[in-house]
């Protein structure tokens, strides 16, 4: 529906998402796959595939199988068959951990997944004219039981449900109440390179550490490798952040004592395939004591859970939000279709369903959130600690290892339960 006066335009839908991303468009494509449209609001022109590639465990292609893009994705993306942890100050393996082996949850399915691909293949199975482009929220307003977006092009969109999926400066989660996302000290340089010729690299997450710094190196596919670097930046380290060149001298610097084979990938990275990223994260205590849901409004994704890397489950957990959100919706939805009630008790029920979903998630991104900042930490000796950094070569790296890939044994379910 929509209504046009001199000024203003003004749309009026029942779900608006805003933010094309991860957690938006599986929320959309959730909804869709039960039979109930959405409107996704995108402030860029374009998908925005931030990151080059992130890491998809048990947990994520559970959820992609769920929507029904798994299919899409799994020809275009090796399977890695295990992790391998080295330490550069010894240069010896500390830690071996096999992704086939079956255990307590069944074999654990993990691929490296180019960004733009699961955003394009999770838009692709949309309607037309789902997604729309250049829309920036610079406003909500209540509007008895609905709220009322502004738009920076003057569009006012009237709607039942708001969903936040906004990322880390989420305008919705500021209108819930939560703060902005905290810096954790640290950073992450990124690259991905597409070589000519096979890359010649066992199908692994081979990952490094230093006195300060870990690093890693995933096969994508077979002409493809996607590396990363995190570090704890002086005050004079900051000011390269946005300088790729400096970037890579620094990366190359540090990874004098990486194997030849990594470095060369890493040195043949065109400039524009750095990109530096101050790591944030939630704090713990603002999930459990702050509205993830309020009424009609909620929010997923980094708008929810903003996370360090150290896990790999900031886009798997986003995953997990849509199928979720959606899910609880779509129960929503079924009550809604046999009771002929009046608008508030349809708010009632929008309400209860995206307070279902809040609880659902609060626990698993305390966790996820708490256990990456624990992690990275250790990873990263501590902040330059000796000591912590002989831990964990010695004794920790097994047990690091393997918690990652335990977080990963986690089912979002499905989108449709049984409702017998």
């Amino acid at each position: 529906m929509e209504t046009t006066s001199t000024t203003t335009t003004t749309l009026v839908k029942d779900i608006v998402i805003v933010g094309a991303g991860v957690s938006g468009l599986t929320t959309a494509l959730g909804l869709q796959r039960l039979g109930i449209p959405s409107l996704v609001l995108e402030s860029s022109d374009k998908l925005r595939a931030t990151g080059f590639a992130l890491l998809t465990w048990k947990n994520a292609w559970k959820a992609l199988e769920a929507v029904g893009v798994a299919h899409i994705l799994r020809p275009k993306h090796v399977h890695l068959h295990g992790n391998v942890t080295t330490s550069l100050i010894t240069g010896q393996q500390t830690s071996t951990v096999s992704f086939i082996e079956k255990g307590k949850g069944g074999a654990s399915e993990t691929r490296c997944i180019k960004r733009e691909l699961l955003l394009e293949a999770l838009a692709n199975e949309l309607p037309s004219g789902t997604i729309r482009y250049l829309s920036k929220v610079v406003a909500i307003e209540e509007s008895g039981f609905s709220k009322i977006l502004h738009l920076a092009d003057g569009t006012s969109i009237k709607t039942k449900v708001l969903i936040g999926c906004d990322g880390v400066n989420s305008v919705v989660a500021r209108w819930l109440g939560f703060k902005a996302a905290a810096f954790v000290g640290r950073s992450a340089i990124r690259g991905c390179t597409e070589l000519k010729n096979n890359h010649g690299f066992e199908h692994k997450f081979m990952q490094f550490f230093g006195d300060d710094f870990r690093a890693g190196a995933i096969p994508i596919d077979d002409k493809t490798l996607y590396w990363f670097f995190t570090w704890t930046p002086s005050p004079q380290g900051k000011e390269m952040e946005d300088n790729p060149a400096k970037l890579k001298q620094f990366v190359l610097e540090k990874l004098e004592k990486l194997q030849s084979d990594i470095r060369t990938v890493i040195e043949n990275t065109e400039l524009h395939s750095f990109m530096s990223s101050p790591l944030r994260y939630r704090h713990p205590w603002e999930l459990l004591f702050g509205n993830i849901s309020k009424g009609n409004v909620c929010v997923a994704g980094d708008a929810l859970h903003p996370m360090t890397p150290d896990l790999g489950q900031g886009g798997c957990s986003a995953l997990e939000d849509g199928v979720v959100l959606a899910r609880c919706l779509g129960e929503a939805s079924l009550s809604l279709s046999n009771n002929e009630e009046g608008e508030e008790q349809e708010y009632k029920r929008i309400e209860e369903a995206l307070m279902k979903y809040a609880n659902e998630r609060r626990w698993r991104s305390i966790d996820l959130v708490t256990s990456a900042y624990v992690v990275g930490t250790i990873q990263e000796g501590g902040g330059g600690s000796k000591l912590v950094s002989f831990f964990r070569d010695k004794f920790l790296a097994p047990f690091l290892a393997g918690l990652v890939l335990k977080k990963s044994d986690f089912d979002c379910g499905k989108l449709k339960e049984d409702y017998n």
